[in-house]
């Protein structure tokens, strides 16, 4: 039987999908092409001409097929390099949610190991608010990920213009809940939003007003934003 993540951690993900490619997308475009150093004690990263202060978020391990959280590392807890991360745990045993409070993680049972280990990466991105997260190759089968913890790095804006768009591609990612996934995207940029059955209306900045309606099955059916008058 293949394995599976816990319903509340894949909530979660959830709630965070639209944002969060968003922002990974933003992320990507300002990270110049080139190869990458870093720095641990001194919480440095190094990619191209860019340096950046950064959190080590979790390591995935190709052969054993499994995922250690950045303040779980021995060599790693406790200090600064990790203190971004530690927000993933306490916020995992605030709400009851195993995956950010298990040290190290088993993703040998998953269909597809890495992209569990990508799923962690982009949830741990979520729960800390982070301006994305960047995975490289740190040696023959481990891959490391870093959470950018450097103002530089560009957040991106609610754009009235792409809203369908960033709306009904994240909506691919997981799957799960549209409604979830577009409320927590509203959360994130600080648009003020109500609920009925079938719709979401959102207030958005600088005066807009988002739409977002939902068929029978939950899906998003239509995305409309009336410009301020």
């Amino acid at each position: 039987m293949t394995k599976e993540f816990g319903e509340a951690f894949l909530d979660e993900a959830e709630r965070h999908a639209a944002w969060g490619a968003e922002q990974l997308g933003a992320l990507t475009a300002f990270l110049p092409e080139g190869p990458w150093t870093a720095d641990l004690p001194s919480c440095v990263y190094r990619q191209g001409d860019v340096e950046l202060r950064v959190a080590v978020l979790g390591t995935y391990d190709e052969q054993e097929r499994s995922w250690m959280w950045g303040w779980a590392n021995p060599g790693l807890r406790g200090t600064p390099m990790v203190s971004l991360t530690e927000e993933a745990e306490r916020f995992g045993r605030a709400h009851g949610i195993g995956e950010f409070t298990s040290g190290v993680l088993d993703l040998s049972g998953f269909a597809d190991p890495r992209r569990a280990a990508e799923t962690l990466a982009f949830a741990g991105m979520g729960v800390v608010r982070a301006a994305g997260y960047i995975g490289v190759s740190a040696g023959p089968g481990t891959r490391v990920y870093f959470l950018p913890d450097d103002p530089r790095v560009p957040r991106a804006a609610l754009d009235p213009v792409a809203l369908a768009r960033t709306l009904l591609t994240a909506t691919g990612l997981f799957g799960r809940s549209p409604r979830r996934l577009v409320t927590g995207y509203f959360e994130h940029h600080g648009a003020p939003c109500r609920e009925s059955e079938h719709q979401v209306v959102a207030g958005l900045p600088g005066g807009d007003t988002a739409e977002v309606d939902f068929d029978s099955l939950g899906r998003i059916s239509g995305v409309r934003v009336t410009a301020r008058r």
